[in-house]
Formats: C-alpha cells, sequence, structure tokens
C-alpha cells in the first residue's frame, strides 16, 4: 500500500511547491514598505527658476547611498552634487548645481526603508517650461529581474528551514523522543538546519546588489559585502549564522548522546537541558527577523518584536511538527512506528500553537492594518484574507486529524496483540521447519533448506563427505545468521503490513498529508506578505498625496473656502488639526487663515506651518505660501495668488518639533 501511497504523495507535494513558487514569483521582490508622502519641487512641477535643491519626503526613515538621489537633465547627465542627506524628520535632499538651463529634469530615487526592503521610483520637474527629455522614467524602478527573483527565493527557504528545523526537532523532544534514533526524521531535522544555513549565506551575499544595482556581477562584490555587514539587516543575518552553529551542536546532541542515553536520570536530565537551549535558540533565530523587517519599525515597536518572535515560533511548532509527523507516518521503520500518544501530545502542541497564532495574528492585523477598510483596499489586506482562509482550512483538516488519531488509539491494543500471536505463530512454524530439515534432510521444497541439502544438519545429508569431515560449525554459523536476517524481514514486513492495512492509520496519513500541503501554500502567502507594503502604510500615503475630500464653504455669498485636516507627526504631542481658510477662493488675491488646533478643540503653537497650491491637471505649481504668525495657534497671509481656475491640491506642512514634521494635503475646487 504504501509503494502505492509515495508516487502520489510526491506528485501531490511537487505540485504545491510549484504553486507556492507561483505565488511567490508574483510577489514583486522589491515591493515597497516605505511610500512617499511629499517631494520638492513636485511631481510634474513647473518652477520659474531653477531650486537650489531637491528634498523628498516618506512615510518612515529610510538609509541612503551615495546615490540614493540623483537628478538628470533633460540630456541623462546627473546635476545634483554632494551627498543626498536627512534635512529634518523622514525628509531627504539634494543640493543641484546653480544655474540650471530651462527643461524637464528627471529626479530618480532608490533607498531602503526601515523595515529592510528597497523603495525606487522617479518622477520630472520642469524648469520654465517642460521639453522633451531622454531619460526614461520607467527604467529606474527597483529591480525586479533574476537578482530579485533569488532574493525572494532566499526568504522562502529560510523561512522553510527555520520551520522544518525547528518545529521537527520541538516534535521529537515534546512529542516523540524515540523519533531521535529514527533516521528519516533526523534527515528531516537536519534538511532544515542545512536550507536555513544555505539561504542565509545567499541573502547575505544578494543583498548589496538587491538593494543596489540589482545586477547578478555585483553579488560576489566585497565592497557592497562590506557595507552589507553595516547595515541592521546584515548584522542580523550574521547574527542567524552564528545562532545556526549553535543549533548544530543542539541537533548534533539531539540524535546523537540523548538517543544513547539508557539511564532514565540522565535523559531526564538531558531532556530538560536540550528544551531550554532549544528555545533560547529557536526564539534568537526568530527575532533575527523581528528585529529587522516589519517589527522594528511603526507603532509599538517594543511590543511588535516579541509578538513577532513568539508568533513565528508557534508557526513552527505547528507547521514544522505536522512535516516531522507526516515524515515518521510514511518513512518511519516498521519497528519503531509512531504511536498514537505521540500523535495526542502533538495535536495538543498544535491546539496550543493555534491559539497562540490567533492572539499574536490579531494584534498584528490591527498593527499592519489599522482600518477594517484595508482588508479589501490593499494588497496587505487581500493577502491576509488568503492566509485566514488558508489557515481556517489547515486548522478544519487538523480537527479530522484529531478524529483519526482517537480512532488509531482505540484499535493500538488490539493491532499490539494481533501482532505478537502472529509473531509466536510464525515463530513456531519457523522453529518446526527447522527441526524437520535437521532430522531428515528431506522436506516438500517450501522451507528454507528443505531441497538444497544446506538446513545446517550434522547428518551429512546432501552435503560432500570432505565438506563434512572439514568443520561444520562456520556453516552452522552462517546459516543461523542468515535465518536470523530472514525471520527479522519477515517480522518487519508482517509488522508494516498489519500497520499499513489499519483504516484508521491510513486515514490519518491522508489528513496529515492535506495539512502539509496546505502548510505548503500557507507559507508561500505568508512570505509574500513579509515582502508587502502595510496597509496602514499605504493608506496613510494614499491620504497624504492624493486625498480628494470636498471642501466645505464658510459662507456661500462670498464663496470662501474652509479645509479641515487632521496631522499625526509621530513625536511627542503631534497630534492635532489645522484648518485652512481661503477667501474668497477665487482667481487672483486671496486672503489665507491657518488656525492649528490640538484634538479637544484648543489652539496651540508649533514651530513651522507651510502651505503650496498645485493645480496637477495643468502642471501648474507647488507654489508655496509661509504665513506669519498672528496668534496662538494663528498664522495669516494676504495676497494668495491663485492664478486659474481648477481642482487645487492643497498641501499643509506642519512641523511639531527639530525633527517632527509632515505633510498633509486636500484637493479643494478653487475659482
Amino acid at each position: 500500500m504504501t509503494q502505492t501511497i509515495a508516487p502520489r504523495v510526491r506528485t501531490l507535494v511537487l505540485l504545491l511547491l510549484a504553486a507556492a513558487c507561483a505565488l511567490l514569483a508574483g510577489a514583486g521582490p522589491a515591493s515597497a514598505h516605505a511610500a512617499v508622502t511629499g517631494s520638492d519641487p513636485g511631481q510634474g512641477a513647473v518652477v520659474d527658476k531653477a531650486p537650489a535643491r531637491i528634498s523628498l519626503t516618506f512615510s518612515e526613515q529610510v538609509a541612503l547611498s551615495d546615490d540614493s538621489l540623483r537628478v538628470l537633465d533633460p540630456e541623462g547627465k546627473r546635476v545634483d552634487t554632494g551627498k543626498p542627506a536627512n534635512v529634518s524628520g523622514t525628509t531627504y535632499a539634494v543640493p543641484l548645481h546653480s544655474g540650471l538651463p530651462d527643461g524637464t529634469y528627471t529626479v530618480a530615487y532608490q533607498v531602503v526603508s526601515a523595515d529592510s526592503h528597497p523603495v525606487a521610483g522617479a518622477w520630472t520637474f520642469s524648469i520654465g517650461a517642460p521639453s522633451k527629455t531622454s531619460v526614461s522614467v520607467s527604467g529606474q524602478a527597483a529591480d525586479d529581474g533574476v537578482v530579485g527573483w533569488l532574493y525572494g527565493f532566499g526568504r522562502y527557504v529560510s523561512y522553510a528551514g527555520f520551520i522544518v528545523m525547528a518545529g521537527g526537532a520541538a516534535f521529537v523532544l515534546a512529542c516523540w523522543r524515540r523519533g531521535s534514533g529514527v533516521r528519516p526524521v533526523q534527515r528531516f531535522v537536519v534538511t532544515g538546519w542545512v536550507a536555513l544555513t544555505a539561504a542565509t549565506l545567499a541573502l547575505l551575499l544578494l543583498r548589496g546588489s538587491f538593494t543596489g544595482s540589482g545586477k547578478v556581477a555585483d553579488v560576489f562584490d566585497l565592497s557592497l559585502l562590506g557595507q552589507v555587514l553595516q547595515t541592521k539587516t546584515g548584522a542580523a543575518l550574521v547574527s542567524r549564522l552564528l545562532l545556526l552553529a549553535a543549533a548544530a551542536l543542539f541537533i548534533a546532541v539531539l540524535f546523537g548522546a540523548y538517543d544513547k542515553r539508557e539511564d532514565a536520570q540522565e535523559k531526564r536530565d538531558l531532556t530538560f537541558g536540550l528544551s531550554i537551549g532549544g528555545v533560547v535558540v529557536a526564539a534568537g533565530l526568530a527575532a533575527s527577523w523581528a528585529m529587522s523587517e516589519h517589527a522594528s519599525v511603526g507603532l509599538q515597536a517594543g511590543i511588535a518584536m516579541p509578538v513577532d518572535v513568539l508568533h513565528l515560533l508557534a508557526v513552527a511548532a505547528w507547521l514544522g511538527g505536522l512535516g516531522a509527523l507526516l515524515v515518521a507516518l510514511y518513512r518511519a521503520p516498521a519497528d519503531t512506528p509512531v504511536d498514537a500518544p505521540a500523535v495526542r501530545r502533538f495535536s495538543r502542541v498544535g491546539f496550543g500553537s493555534v491559539l497562540t497564532l490567533i492572539a499574536t495574528g490579531t494584534y498584528q492585523s490591527w498593527r499592519q492594518l489599522g482600518s477594517w477598510s484595508a482588508f479589501t483596499d490593499t494588497r496587505y489586506g487581500q493577502l491576509l484574507l488568503a492566509k485566514i482562509a488558508l489557515v481556517v482550512v489547515l486548522v478544519g483538516v487538523a480537527w479530522i486529524s484529531r478524529r483519526w488519531t482517537g480512532r488509531l488509539a482505540e484499535t493500538v491494543p488490539v493491532e499490539a496483540s494481533a501482532v505478537r500471536e502472529k509473531e509466536r505463530v510464525g515463530a513456531g512454524a519457523d522453529a518446526a521447519g527447522d527441526v524437520d530439515a535437521s532430522a531428515g534432510g528431506q522436506g516438500d521444497g517450501s522451507g528454507e533448506g528443505g531441497s538444497d541439502g544446506d538446513g545446517g544438519s550434522d547428518t551429512g545429508t546432501g552435503l560432500d563427505p570432505d565438506e563434512q569431515q572439514s568443520d561444520p560449525e562456520p556453516a552452522d554459523s552462517e546459516r543461523a545468521a542468515q535465518l536470523a536476517r530472514q525471520q527479522a524481514a519477515r517480522d518487519a514486513a508482517r509488522q508494516k503490513r498489519m500497520r499499513d492495512a489499519d483504516p484508521n492509520r491510513f486515514g490519518l496519513r491522508r489528513s496529515v498529508l492535506t495539512e502539509a500541503g496546505i502548510a505548503v501554500v500557507l507559507l508561500a502567502v505568508t512570505t509574500v506578505l513579509t515582502q508587502t507594503e502595510p496597509g496602514r502604510t499605504e493608506q496613510e500615503a494614499k491620504a497624504a498625496t492624493s486625498s480628494s475630500v470636498s471642501p466645505s464653504a464658510d459662507s456661500g455669498a462670498s464663496g470662501a473656502l474652509t479645509l479641515n485636516m487632521p496631522f499625526d507627526t509621530g513625536g511627542e504631542d503631534g497630534k492635532g488639526i489645522v484648518t485652512i481658510d481661503v477667501d474668497p477662493a477665487r482667481v487672483g488675491d486671496n486672503e489665507m487663515h491657518v488656525y492649528v488646533e490640538r484634538p479637544n478643540g484648543r489652539a496651540f503653537d508649533i514651530p513651522e506651518v507651510k502651505v503650496d497650491f498645485t493645480l496637477k491637471a495643468k502642471d501648474l505649481g507647488p507654489l508655496p505660501v509661509i504665513p506669519d504668525h498672528i496668534a496662538t495657534g494663528h498664522w495669516s497671509a494676504n495676497g494668495v495668488q491663485i492664478p486659474m481656475a481648477g481642482d487645487w491640491q492643497v498641501a499643509v506642512t506642519v512641523r511639531t518639533s527639530d525633527i517632527d514634521e509632515v505633510t498633509v494635503t486636500k484637493n479643494a475646487q478653487i475659482g
């Protein structure tokens, strides 16, 4: 029965792996996690004179290199001078040559967000009037070619390797300690260690090219490797390699000294030591992801990182243990089958892991989404819904496995009794056959030595007299060893047939195989999720750059315009509401008032407030306005020129401290 099942198993696993890789390949390995929320000059802006610098504002801190911000003239030549630098908060700028001629200029950026993911793009602005340009804006996007695909695949393999290694070892220690001496289980855990180690080394080599040029030739550039080692991601990868050395020692003890221990007290002590050491090493490996990716930035990072570690450990205990159980069910020797108590213990471990995943996953979802609409309006939310659906299906299949486990436990005593009876009868028959062969030297041809005269008898029947006189003892010993081997093979085959014939064990195998297949797809979706811009960030970026909320009017007769825009600079006391009044909100001169209030409606002062007007339909603007401070929470400007009617974007930059700053926008019909 096993022979007929194995090809189906391999086919199903290969199909599931292919589906997982397809999901991974379509993820876009260079997905941005920091969003651009503003620029100066803006996209498509036409300015009267050449700016002294260009600046770019992101939704979070980013890492810069010497070529992170490049400004190209219409001929494709660089006109930026010096290195890009952080000027305030999340705003970065690079100086330009003075006296730049009129024409269209391209600004290209490529940075690394705080959660280790590359962000790239480009936009254009014009001096004087737009002109033709030889620079391709679309070509400035982050590379998603061979290096990007390899990096994404390496991330998938690293997650899978950790889950197999940590979950498989946990299954042996917590559920089936006899499995420490089972070779297929040993190979399963060691394969996870090898995969994680190889993937970590590959990611370390690919990182420099992945966040830079994207060229395969740069993968082995030692100067880039040196730069990677100085980054947060590089430090996390090196830490992971060091912890993998400790994991290798743990695995060697688990499958070496631990399996050979016979004294019960020594084995209990070693089990305790391995459990503590294994949890520490596994938590450290999980922290190498948590400290360098999503959990390390954004809201409540101090809480999010340990929650992320706990989440990853629960995934490993559940899915990695599931893989180890599958290997034990299909590949364990007939004399060391995985028993019902081990399956029941794993069922309890899996149940606890699911509860942990629900708790930690709920917190992570709230942190990364921020609103119910993000579930359907953002790619991150849609992937999260797919992940939740897979988990629900996986839990349903696991419930079916629990039912098979209960039935298996009921049939184990009967099965064991039957095996013992078969062994007793078989042993008696074999002994009788040997006695008959020895006594008469003749048989019916069905025994092991009935017709060839090699029955081990000392009478000489069927043997040459010289051979009989020489030395019968070696022949007897060889024959006895052969019979012992044959008997052991028959016993193992008998036990295997009876084990495979049990419908409850067969049902458990199928349900666990289904769980493993779903787990492969679930892991692929999770890997894509870690490479996707969080829903909260995506929605905040959209709100900051393209909000289209209709303004309210104070007076229909005068045509005055009032815009209310909540803001949050992220710093201490950084939340409030900024209100813009434009009167009469028509072409020509206008009077503008700016009011800043706390969420409770109380006016308060801030260090700086600036206003820009942009008419994107006509590539006009941004037109900057710096109002004068009049009173607490009140700024004003007269003679604000609106050159033409249209749907204007009003952008207000609010700075609440030396480093905390944010730009909020709304669109308004003026004129």
